[in-house]
């Protein structure tokens, strides 16, 4: 997509974002749901398929492009990219990376559109950041497969259509071999979504365990057609995830600069705006240069991923800087507008409560940690610097 078109999306989802989404963020909050007009827009506008490729309905934006869009996304409550995060992200890349042509021709068109929700039915109660803990199960039985064992924390569950169920098909593996991922249509008989989590943050982004008891389905649904390429899809598609994930985190941390500089130059105290006081300068100074570097790292990693120089070291290290800067961001906004910023009709309020699971989900800042110092300790990073 050359730029001028994307200059283009990027205006349009800017404005829908901000006209329309950001005043809908209280009834959210309350509602724990989006509106259906609002997902309908959405479908519209192309946002349930951006990052699938266009000869299957999506935009086929690169990792930069898809930053970019991401920042625009995530100016406001990070559950409106949820409603097609999945598609786009965790689940679809899955098919886009190893789908047979049959499964990329019947699903990814589908979830372009918006018509079906995929989800990514990979964590497990000892199986999170790490998917080597994995125990649910996937049994061949002539042309079939049958999956036995559960999830949690599935975000879009209830939603979904369609699942990308990740299952060990050697029942005598451990750790991360002997992983496969299967389609298994979310209605198939055996398969039981609880209702969703009540969460500190989110509202609105649903996420629910999932029960498989003896779910049988034809092994034409294994994806790519071979077994035990699970755990290579699953890194895979959370490789690129955590560069999405960094830069909705630098759409977050612009929220709240642009919250906190509003804030600082119109409440007094005393007489006179408190953006006079230097200790609030202090602070809205150290939140604009942890945004300013968040951006510029989240852009280098993308661009290092679309050239394919680097694609491990690059997003872990941006998800782990743009998750906990933003976590120091979150506080530093609620500190400057004081006891407004506590209160739950603040913006403030609410982006600190939603800032907490970033350090968490798809991989906690303590995994990216030791992602990072595994590639660092390769030589991954003597290209980047010419060393």
């Amino acid at each position: 997509m050359d730029n001028s078109e994307l200059d283009d999306i990027l205006t349009a989802v800017r404005e829908f974002v901000r006209e329309k989404v950001v005043p809908l963020e209280t009834q959210v909050e309350d509602e724990d749901a989006f509106p259906d007009g609002i997902v309908k827009e959405s479908a519209e506008m192309g946002l349930f398929g951006w990052a699938l490729p266009e000869e299957y309905g999506g935009l086929g934006l690169n990792a930069e492009q898809d930053a970019l869009l991401a920042m625009e996304l995530g100016y406001t409550t990070p559950s409106f990219r949820s409603l097609f995060g999945t598609n786009n992200g965790i689940a679809g890349q899955v098919l886009v990376n190893y789908g047979t042509a049959d499964q990329k021709s019947e699903w990814l068109p589908r979830l372009a559109s918006g018509e079906v929700v995929a989800s990514f039915a990979l964590t497990e109660s000892e199986a999170g950041s790490d998917p080597s803990g994995l125990r649910t199960k996937a049994e061949r039985v002539g042309d079939d497969y049958v999956i036995n064992g559960s999830k949690r924390f599935i975000t879009n569950a209830e939603a979904s259509d369609v699942l990308m169920v990740f299952a060990r098909t050697d029942p005598n593996a451990t750790g991360s071999k002997g992983i496969s991922v299967f389609l298994v249509p979310t209605k198939s008989e055996g398969v039981t979504v609880g209702p969703h989590d009540h969460k500190m943050g989110q509202a609105g982004a649903w996420t629910s365990e999932i029960f498989f008891d003896d779910v049988r389905v034809p092994a034409a649904n294994l994806v790519g057609g071979e077994e035990e390429k699970g755990f290579y899809a699953a890194m895979a598609s959370l490789n690129k995830g955590r560069l999405h994930i960094a830069a909705i985190c630098v759409g977050q941390s612009i929220r709240i600069l642009d919250e906190s500089v509003r804030f600082a130059a119109d409440a007094k105290q005393g007489g006179e705006p408190i953006a006079r006081f230097q200790l609030v300068q202090a602070m809205l100074a150290d939140i604009y240069t942890d945004v300013a570097a968040a951006k510029a790292l989240v852009l280098s990693a993308a661009q290092r991923w679309d050239a394919e120089t680097d694609r491990k070291l690059g997003p872990s290290s941006a998800k782990l800087f743009a998750s906990e800067a933003l976590a120091r961001i979150a506080d530093k906004g609620v500190q400057i507008q004081g006891g407004m910023g506590y209160m739950r009709e603040s913006a403030v309020e609410r982006f600190y409560r939603h800032a907490r699971l970033f350090r968490i989900y798809e991989g906690t800042s303590e995994v990216q940690r030791v992602v990072v110092a595994k590639q660092l300790l390769s030589g991954a990073h003597k290209p980047q610097f010419n060393l």
